[in-house]
């Protein structure tokens, strides 16, 4: 590990890339910290210590919320956005054709209508949260022109951050949108652990210890699963050319248990988070009436640990498996296959190939998924158990932490192999 690092900074591209990276997140923290106009600090404050749903989306918006900032909605309108356009593969064949079958010009053409969609979400999102705290309390009350002027800053806010993102991942060092969060989780450690002094009682040693181990065994157990991999055997078939015979090896396809990463977690949070955002600002706007007791109910919902961890479980494990369908296109796979003249031992090229392979796909990512559920629902497990909050969103920023560095760390290593092969050259 310390001379892949030492390696790291030795290659000058890399290391160039690595410190535009660190610059353009603190670019974006910078940024954090600028305030919209006639925020009352100690209402907002009160207001986010009171709130757990305004947690979960100060997490996501790398701390911007907290502040009120400009940058106050974070990734979240670009990820509700990413979320509508896949969802739209499964209903209208354009939509997928164009993500799977029009190679890199079709992504392209998808990314740039996930894009486009984000920016009337976000005025959407800007407006209603941007009212929610003015009756609140927590913003001075403002005209409708100076709530317009606060939603444009905040769009334009949002669509920065994109930019950001985008150039981030353009390095090839991580995902932008998943640094960003990262950064946010991170950026909340120091307070966390002022906290945990601060509300140190010795009574519960045993248990503080308990959640050290527990964390432990949770960052081994993301990394054996991320790390975790099917091999398909995969033979060459014979071919000559000239005086020459090509083929006649055997090789793989590594079929991950985890393909969809950090995505369903991100995912699974965005669509728990969105009726109870929606029952906030209804609450904030109606008072009586039918409307009220729709919020109550869902409230009431989402306030129950044993449903809301339910949901969120079964939420993860179909996103795990809807993301893996789209990222894992067997067909197109046995298509290349065939093409480059390999095939699977035992298995007919073509069709068989793919639902071989699909088959395989699913039996691998049920363990992922069944982790990933698992993980995202046992800080409520242990609260129940011991009844202690763990810290910010528990397992989720931790399993978000290690799949980020991961993920990092695994394009750092592809890009060092990459120079290797170059250097024999």
């Amino acid at each position: 590990m310390l001379n892949k690092i030492a390696q790291i900074f030795k290659v000058k591209d890399i290391r160039s890339k690595i410190f535009m990276t660190l610059l353009w997140l603190i670019i974006f923290r910078l940024l954090a910290i600028i305030p919209i106009p006639g925020v009352n600090a100690e209402n907002l404050k009160n207001f986010l210590n009171s709130n757990q749903l305004f947690g979960f989306l100060n997490i996501f918006s790398g701390g911007s919320l907290s502040r009120l900032s400009v940058m106050m909605l974070g990734v979240g309108p670009y990820i509700t956005s990413t979320i509508i356009m896949q969802l739209l593969t499964m209903v209208f064949p354009r939509f997928k054709a164009m993500y799977n079958e029009e190679g890199s010009a079709g992504k392209a053409k998808f990314n740039r209508y996930s894009r486009l969609l984000m920016v009337p979400l976000a005025a959407l999102q800007g407006f209603t949260f941007l009212k929610l705290l003015q009756n609140q309390g927590v913003i001075t009350p403002l005209s409708l022109f100076e709530v317009m002027a606060n939603v444009v800053v905040v769009v334009a806010g949002s669509v920065i951050l994109m930019w950001i993102g985008e150039i981030i991942s353009e390095y090839k060092i991580g995902n932008g949108t998943s640094l960003i969060i990262l950064s946010g989780i991170v950026s909340g450690i120091p307070s966390i652990i002022q906290n945990a002094f601060v509300s140190y009682d010795a009574g519960l040693v045993a248990t503080y210890i308990a959640f050290v181990v527990l964390s432990v065994v949770i960052i081994a157990g993301i990394v054996f699963v991320n790390q975790g991999e099917r091999r398909i055997a995969v033979s060459y078939s014979k071919r000559i050319k000239g005086n020459k015979m090509y083929g006649g090896s055997m090789s793989h396809l590594p079929l991950k248990v985890n393909q969809a990463g950090v995505i369903p977690i991100i995912f699974a949070i965005s669509i728990m988070l969105f009726p109870q955002f929606l029952a906030q600002i209804a609450s904030a706007f109606f008072k009586e009436g039918f409307i009220v007791k729709t919020t109550d109910y869902i409230n009431a919902f989402f306030n129950n640990q044993a449903i809301y961890s339910i949901a969120y479980f079964l939420l993860v494990v179909i996103f795990t498996y809807f993301y893996t369908a789209i990222t894992f296109d067997s067909k197109e796979i046995a298509k290349n296959l065939q093409r480059s003249g390999a095939f699977i031992p035992g298995i007919r090229p073509g069709d068989p190939s793919a639902e071989f392979l699909s088959h395989t796909t699913k039996k691998v990512t049920f363990f992922g998924a069944m982790f990933l559920g698992i993980v995202a629902i046992l800080p409520n497990i242990t609260t129940a158990f011991t009844g202690l909050q763990i810290l910010s969103i528990g397992g989720t920023s931790l399993l978000i932490v290690v799949s980020v560095a991961l993920e990092t760390m695994k394009q750092l290593n592809s890009q060092l192999v990459a120079r290797e092969y170059e250097g024999f050259e």
